[in-house]
This record gives structure tokens, C-alpha cells and sequence, in this order.
């Protein structure tokens, strides 16, 4: 379906208006790539190859979907004071003032959006496990179908909203729909602990979050540049320590040279030591 949206999208923009194309890119909440790497890929399927990792698919779609469902169901202030009240452990942050700072009259979550929070919850405990067998794989099946037979609750409480406190009456939502290919990813390419996106978020964090926040805002030139500035600063730094490297190993040749004439010099000392003196060579 993404090939056929982007190529729906090559036909009313050239992908050099960069502009044009990224309005009719955003019609289809597509992220700007123009072609796909695997596009030209004989009877491929991305499912098979694209892993799920826990920083999106668990931690970053817990905060965004399943925390907010919750502070919307049963107000700010009682997540709040249940935070407050969970018994510190040594090795984890307690948030002894909660995790919002807004108050909120409060009220008790529907018994529906509970459920449903709850089997995902341990769907996202159990896909993280270390060791997963067929066992395994059953009972995270069973809780990923818990989810989908209550999430109606969370639809029809309202409490699915977007930007603007907009309520949201459908599943469109990419995280989720990912979930789908846990499962078979987990028997095909093994478990999620082994992939990780730490190294491309820390890069994603020096070269874009970091640069972005000394700006004023005016992000397209001022990234350009500050990368353009990096690029140079390493240039740099590369080439004088090439050039100290190529001095220090011409001074250590002219001290292996001193050190050998040395040696050329004690052994010539040494063979002229009389017949009958002892020598110190043996």
C-alpha cells in the first residue's frame, strides 16, 4: 500500500519541489522518504525484514497511547497521587510528585479501558522476554486478542484523542498496527531483545534534537549548516592528527635508529674484551 500511495504522490509533485511534495506526502502521513530501498525488491515483504524494537513499538507507545488513555479516564491528579504512593524500590525512580503537574477533578476509569490497558500492558511484559518458546508465543497471542476485544471501551468513552483533544473514532494508528507483526517476527527472526535503535537515536539526538534546540527555529538552513560546520570541524581534526601521527612515527624511527647504533656499538665493545678476562655474554 505504500508503494501505491507513493506513487500516487510522484504523479501530482515533482519530488525536487520539495514543498509540493511533502504536502502531498502528508496526505498520506508519509515521512518524506521518495523511494523506498526495497521497492525494486522481487516479492519482498517488509514485515519480514523490519523488526519491532521496545523503544517505539513498548516504551514510546506506552507514554503516547496507553498512559494517555488512562490520565484521560481517570483524571491528571489520581495518576498523580497513585505514582506518589507506590512503595520506592532501590534501581528505579520513584515519582514521589507523580507524573503531571495539572490538577484535575477525578473519577474511576470505565472497567473496559482498564481491561484493555491492562492485556496490553502484558502483551508489551511478555514480548520482552528473554527466552520465548511455543508456550510463550500462545500467551501473548491470547493477550494481544484480550486487547482487541475490549478496545471498544476506550472508542466509546472518548478517551482515544489526538492533537486538540480531538477525539479519535478509529485504529489508525501505525504502533499499533505494528503490533500485529510481533508474533510472527518473534518466530521467524527470534526476540526483540537483540535489535535495538539506542545507536541510531543517540546519533538522532547529537546531530538533530541537540542542534535544533540552540537554533531560533529557522531548522532547515540552520541544520544544513550546522552539519556542514561538523563536517569540516572532523575534517580537520582528522587530517593534524594524521599529520602528528606521521611525526611521531618518524621521531620513534630515529630512536629505534639511535637505539641500534647503540647496541652496534656495545656489541663491538664486548668482542674486544681480552681472551682472558671473563666475559658477561654467554
Amino acid at each position: 500500500m505504500t508503494l501505491a500511495q507513493l506513487d500516487v504522490v510522484h504523479s501530482r509533485a515533482d519530488q525536487d519541489n520539495i514543498e509540493a511534495f511533502f504536502r502531498e506526502l502528508q496526505k498520506f502521513h508519509l515521512n518524506g522518504v521518495a523511494k523506498l530501498f526495497w521497492s525494486d525488491w522481487v516479492l519482498v515483504d517488509p514485515e519480514w525484514f523490519f523488526t519491532p524494537e521496545s523503544l517505539h513499538i513498548i516504551h514510546k507507545n506506552f507514554w503516547d497511547h496507553d498512559t494517555q488513555w488512562l490520565i484521560l479516564a481517570v483524571g491528571e491528579s489520581e495518576i498523580d497521587f497513585q505514582f506518589s504512593i507506590l512503595q520506592p524500590t532501590t534501581g528505579y525512580r520513584h515519582f514521589h510528585k507523580g507524573i503531571l503537574k495539572l490538577k484535575q477533578v477525578t473519577y474511576a476509569a470505565p472497567s473496559g479501558v482498564i481491561v484493555a490497558v491492562r492485556a496490553l500492558l502484558h502483551f508489551h511484559y511478555l514480548m520482552q522476554s528473554p527466552h520465548i518458546d511455543d508456550h510463550n508465543i500462545r500467551h501473548i497471542s491470547a493477550a494481544l486478542a484480550d486487547f482487541h476485544a475490549n478496545k471498544h471501551a476506550i472508542i466509546s468513552t472518548g478517551v482515544c484523542q489526538g492533537k486538540g483533544h480531538t477525539v479519535i473514532n478509529n485504529w489508525h494508528i501505525p504502533k499499533l498496527e505494528l503490533m500485529q507483526n510481533i508474533v510472527p517476527s518473534i518466530c521467524s527472526s527470534g526476540i526483540m531483545g537483540q535489535w535495538s535503535a539506542d545507536i541510531t537515536e543517540h546519533v538522532h539526538i547529537t546531530e538533530t534534537k541537540d542542534p535544533v534546540r540552540s537554533s531560533n527555529n529557522n531548522y532547515d538552513l540552520q541544520i544544513c549548516r550546522h552539519l556542514d560546520h561538523v563536517d569540516k570541524c572532523n575534517q580537520f581534526e582528522l587530517t593534524t592528527s594524521l599529520l602528528d601521527c606521521e611525526w611521531s612515527t618518524e621521531e620513534l624511527e630515529g630512536v629505534l635508529e639511535e637505539f641500534a647504533n647503540e647496541n652496534d656499538e656495545t656489541d663491538g665493545d664486548v668482542d674486544d674484551i681480552p681472551a682472558g678476562l671473563p666475559s658477561t655474554s654467554q
